[in-house]
Parts: structure tokens; C-alpha cells; sequence
């Protein structure tokens, strides 16, 4: 059994909260409507190594992004938000656990080719897991990456429906992975489904609304695919076959191009979702998130202004769009100081009302949307990345970052560029946060799967 003590609290705090917001509420008969009835839906839109500079809201003046634009204009966009991860199954884990990667045992990614037997363990408390024990229907659609076998799976963390795969990428078309293995699943069931992958997604769960109780609240986290490779625009055609000889990467020439294709397919999608939501009488009831998972490779997307890419610790491996929308609850405002991946667990349960769960490593950061209230937070955070031989350590704007055996130290608001090292002039701050990771990392005690 995996229900333990906490567990059950938040089950009869969820449950009271729930039955609060419906007080005195009546029945809506518009559409699916659940604006009267319930506490405030979740969905989280996550993109998968989409680069800071990559949307119109973020500084691209090439890729056209409107509907995410929209959020953005209308919402709280966020300038200095984190992936806790520079590759894709840290940062997964890290914003369904609310924990550090190394803390729910996921520092680097688990592969197709090499851990198909591992996953992340089933004894983290996931969001899915908080959310429905609160009362909410809870699913997943695309991306999961914390692991390969079912007992791994959505449905062993929290999720109720899940449809999507379980790989780091498959083919936009014939969704087999990089190691020629089929990977479109349902639930447990591996399955057969035509389309292209942005769409497909976004099909699944626009049917899944359409099937779920209005009197319930729903949390749908929709993983997509792009813009991680293959790079596959919605007018190409599939590459992968099963067990067969192919591009990685995908066999487009421009991929550039491509990818540029890619994220506007993305954005057409969550135009679609938004619509979906309008149309139906759930946007004033819904809270919308929309990011990525790290930066954009080294090959393509732009993570300009900053340094670095995919993989790496510099600013442009973490530093990554985000934007929440509420309509008419959560203020427009342009948000400057430090957010991760794993603060959005504590969050999501600030803003519902409920009991922040202990022990999480994410900050619940939900006062920072009320706009009649001061905005206190910790100026004095300490946050922390591992991966490889790279450790990055942020507090305000100071940043230590250690690749190998050289460590330096930057301010970032003076140098985002990551490019002068000022240690020999802040001796102490570089002291200071040398020691605050020696202790974070002595404090650690996860087993953490081998990479």
C-alpha cells in the first residue's frame, strides 16, 4: 500500500475544500461548464525543449505564436523560471514531486536504449496523486519519460487516463522511438493510432473533457512532444519503423525550418485547448500553465539572450518560458525573480486553497498572483542544479557554476552572458555558496538511477 498517513489528510482536506467552492452553487447546463460547481481545474501545457527566445512573447521575431502570446499578454509571464533539470526526465520528475531530481532519484535521462527496466520510484507522492486524492479526475496526454515498464507508469503516479508514450521522443507520425520500438500507448495497452503528434495529443484530450463528469474538477497535463527531435513538420511523413534503420534526428535537411514548423503546430494546439476552454464556460474556472522542460538543443532553437544550451548549466540549458493564466483571477504582470520546475506542485495547491504537502523542496509561490497583497518572498534562496560534471548554484542573482574542476562566479544582472568571472572580487559570496552545496549534496540520500 502506498497510501500512508499524509496521504490520507490530504484526501479529507481535499475532499472539504471541494465541498466549499460548491457550496451553494447551481447547476450550470452550458456545455461542460464546471465554473459553478468546482474548485478551479488545472491544466499544464509542457513543451518539450522549447528555447527561451523560441515564442513572440519571449523575443522571436521568426516563429509566430499567437495563441501563447495571448497567455502571455493576459497573464503572468515569467522571465526567470527553471527547468530543475538541463535534459528532460529531471524536470519531469521535479514538477510532479515538487522535489530537487536527486531527491526523487532522476538526475539524468532515462533512455530507450539502456533503462527500459527503471523508472522513478513509486514511493514519491506525485501532483497526480495530491490532486486526486483532492477530489480531481486526473490525466496525462503525450510525453511521460519517468519510465518504460507499466508498474513505472501515469497510471502507477497518480493519473487516471493516460494516452501518449513513454519514451524521450518518438516519430511524429509512426510514434515508434529511437531505439525502433512502437510507443503510443493507452493506459497499460500498447496501440495502433494514426496522426501527427502535436495533434494527436490534443485530440485525446479535447475527447477526454468532452467525456469526464462537469461536476468534477479535472487536472490535465498535456506533455507534448515538440519541439524535441525528430524534427517533423505536420506535413512531412514518417521516418521510424519498427527495428529499423533511420535518422535520429529525422530526415529533413532544414531542420530549422522544421522546427520553426514544429512550434507553431505547438501553438496552434494551445490555441485549440483555449478555445476548447472558452467555449464551454470553463476558462473563468480554469488555471492555465504553459512551459518548458529545458532549453533548446545545441542544432536548433534560440535561448538569446542567454548562454548555453540542452544539457548544460549555463542559463540557456534551465532558463525557459512560463506563463500562468486565470482569467480574470490571476492579473497581467511580467515577473522577474526566481521560479522552478518544482515549485509548481506547492503552488498549484496554494492557489487551489488546499494543504501544501511537507517536506516538498518547491516553494508555494501562489501570493505572488494576488495583486492586492505585498509580494514576500526569501530573498535569501538558495536553489540548486546537478547534472554530469556541471553544478550550478543560484542565490539572487549571484550564480556559482562549477564544470569539472574550474568554478566560477557570476552576477546575473550584470552578466546573463554567463562570460566574467568575478570570484577573486566576491570571495565570500563564492565561499558561501560553495558551502551551501556541499551541504545540500551531503544532505541527499536518494539512490539515484544509474546514467
Amino acid at each position: 500500500m502506498r497510501i500512508h498517513d499524509m496521504k490520507k489528510f490530504l484526501y479529507v482536506i481535499g475532499l472539504f475544500t471541494l465541498i466549499c467552492w460548491g457550496c451553494n452553487s447551481q447547476t450550470n447546463e452550458a456545455g461542460n461548464s464546471n465554473s459553478e460547481r468546482t474548485a478551479p481545474n488545472i491544466v499544464l501545457i509542457m513543451a518539450d525543449d522549447l528555447g527561451y527566445n523560441d515564442l513572440g512573447c519571449y523575443g522571436s521575431v521568426s516563429i509566430k505564436t499567437p495563441n501563447i502570446d495571448r497567455l502571455a499578454a493576459s497573464g503572468f509571464r515569467f522571465t526567470d523560471y527553471h527547468s530543475n533539470g538541463a535534459v528532460c526526465s529531471p524536470t519531469r520528475a521535479s514538477l510532479l514531486t515538487g522535489l530537487y531530481p536527486q531527491e526523487a532519484g532522476v538526475e539524468g535521462v532515462i533512455t530507450a536504449k539502456s533503462h527500459r527496466e527503471k523508472g522513478m520510484s513509486l514511493d514519491k507522492f506525485t501532483l497526480a496523486e495530491y490532486l486526486k486524492e483532492s477530489g480531481y479526475s486526473t490525466a496525462i496526454f503525450g510525453k511521460w519519460h519517468l519510465g518504460y515498464k507499466p508498474e513505472f507508469g501515469p497510471n502507477a503516479q497518480g493519473f487516471d487516463q493516460f494516452v501518449g508514450f513513454v519514451s524521450g521522443n518518438v516519430d511524429y507520425f509512426s510514434h515508434i522511438d529511437q531505439e525502433g520500438y512502437e510507443d503510443w500507448w493507452n493506459n497499460q495497452n500498447l496501440i495502433n493510432e494514426a496522426g501527427y503528434l502535436t495533434d494527436l495529443i490534443t485530440d485525446k484530450a479535447l475527447e477526454h473533457l468532452d467525456e469526464i463528469r462537469p461536476d468534477k474538477p479535472f487536472f490535465l497535463y498535456l506533455a507534448h512532444g515538440a519541439p524535441h527531435s525528430p524534427y517533423q513538420g505536420p506535413n512531412d511523413k514518417a521516418d521510424r519503423t519498427v527495428g529499423g534503420d533511420f535518422p535520429i534526428q529525422g530526415s529533413r535537411k532544414d531542420k530549422e525550418v522544421a522546427y520553426q514548423e514544429m512550434v507553431e503546430s505547438l501553438d496552434e494546439n494551445v490555441g485549440r485547448i483555449m478555445e476548447y476552454l472558452e467555449k464551454n464556460g470553463l476558462s473563468e474556472n480554469t488555471i492555465v500553465i504553459f512551459c518548458s522542460d529545458n532549453g533548446a538543443s545545441r542544432t536548433v532553437g534560440s535561448n538569446a539572450p542567454h548562454r548555453g544550451y540542452k544539457g548544460q548549466l549555463y542559463e540557456g540549458g534551465h532558463r525557459v518560458p512560463a506563463i500562468f493564466y486565470w482569467k480574470d483571477r490571476i492579473p497581467q504582470n511580467v515577473y522577474e525573480k526566481l521560479v522552478l520546475s518544482m515549485d509548481l506542485f506547492p503552488t498549484i495547491a496554494g492557489l487551489l486553497g488546499l494543504e501544501v504537502p511537507v517536506d516538498l523542496s518547491g516553494k508555494n509561490l501562489a501570493g505572488i498572483f494576488d495583486d492586492t497583497k505585498p509580494i514576500t518572498l526569501e530573498e535569501d534562496r538558495v536553489v540548486f542544479w546537478r547534472f554530469g560534471n556541471q553544478v550550478a548554484v543560484r542565490k539572487g542573482t549571484w550564480k556559482l557554476l562549477k564544470i569539472g574542476e574550474i568554478s566560477n562566479l557570476y552576477d546575473l544582472s550584470t552578466d546573463f552572458q554567463e562570460s566574467t568571472d568575478i570570484k577573486e572580487a566576491y570571495p565570500g559570496i563564492f565561499q558561501e555558496l560553495e558551502k551551501s552545496y556541499e551541504d545540500w549534496e551531503a544532505g541527499l540520500t536518494e539512490e539515484i538511477i544509474s546514467f
